[in-house]
């Protein structure tokens, strides 16, 4: 069994898992996503240890996503307007690097930055 997007106007409207055979017996556009692919690496299955296995289409398949046929990938939603696309993970990303001194932040598009998040 597969994992199989269904897109509708380059956008993922269901995610279902089934055989190739019911795939081809049934109407509309069907794209095969892996479970295990992000960020354009394969991991091990229930792994955060990538495994050397072949990525399909840089990101599993959510609902909202859009399908990317030029560069056949899944692509998340945009955001923030001032993020930009990874090409070789085909995820949007922060002009500026997310801090790494382990507190939790949420981007601030107005003033560009990240703020500490306070509870």
């Amino acid at each position: 069994m597969s994992h199989f997007a269904k897109i509708e106007n380059g956008l993922v409207a269901q995610v279902i898992v089934a055989e190739q055979d019911f795939i081809d017996d049934i109407e509309g556009q069907w794209i095969q996503t892996s479970y295990n692919t992000r960020r354009g690496v394969h991991y091990a299955p229930d792994s955060d240890e990538p495994d050397g296995g072949a990525p399909l289409r840089k990101n599993y398949a959510n609902i909202g996503d859009t399908y990317d046929k030029d560069r056949d990938a899944f692509i998340p939603p945009k955001q923030y307007g001032s993020w930009v696309l990874n090409e070789e993970t085909c995820q949007w990303e922060s002009p500026i690097p997310y801090p790494d001194d382990g507190g939790m932040y949420l981007w601030n598009e107005e003033t560009q930055a990240w703020d500490l998040f306070e509870e």
